[in-house]
């Protein structure tokens, strides 16, 4: 009979070779659009605001220190403008203390976003009330939206959604982060090509 642990250590893995193999067959294009939308303003002095709850938030952070300081440890290079909404806690404290929890990355787009700079929301649900509430803020101010969410999408409430083809959370978070670190390894591709790219 078969070991319990070693049934599910197994049964996730596979679940998680099914998402990646879909997300594959799925969203490169997307990924690349998403990618050169971030280099672009990152090239023309703009910058990336980064958002999202729970592991988004992890995540979120996570992806602001790749560009800030670098993905590939082989590659030295300038710094790159990101910043991740979720880590100021006296602000998203009092905030939400004083205002509610909804508006705490839409304040923080309002305050700065400018046109040309890039919002990333990541969402695992798609659903995210203060996540969607920063996409509007952004497009009042010309900020770029992308999503990064589950299979669910965020239909046109972000200019680019890589909408991982999973309902299984874990998955989808699993995912996520590849996809980070793919866009942040295309962003540097494009702006610091090495001498053999």
């Amino acid at each position: 009979m078969a070991d319990s642990r070693s049934i599910t250590a197994r049964e996730h893995l596979q679940r998680s070779a099914r998402t990646f193999a879909a997300l594959e067959a799925q969203t490169i294009p997307v990924i690349l659009e998403a990618a050169d939308m971030i280099a672009d303003s990152l090239k023309n002095g703009g910058k990336i605001l980064i958002c999202g709850n729970g592991g988004s938030a992890a995540d979120s952070q996570h992806m602001a220190a790749e560009f800030v300081s670098r993905l590939r440890a082989d590659r030295p290079r300038a710094a790159l403008s990101a910043i991740a909404l979720t880590t100021d806690t006296s602000f998203l404290t009092a905030y939400a203390n004083d205002e509610g929890y909804e508006g705490v990355f839409a304040r923080q787009v309002e305050a700065h976003g400018k046109k040309g700079d890039v919002l990333l929301g990541i969402t695992t649900s798609g659903t995210s009330k203060n996540v969607l509430q920063a996409f509007v803020e952004a497009k009042k101010r010309g900020v770029i939206t992308i999503g990064l969410t589950g299979s669910k999408g965020l239909g046109t409430q972000a200019d680019c959604v890589i909408a991982v083809p999973s309902e299984d959370q874990q998955c989808t978070q699993e995912a996520h982060l590849a996809v980070e670190h793919i866009i942040c390894e295309l962003v540097e591709d494009r702006l610091f090509p090495r001498n053999n790219d």
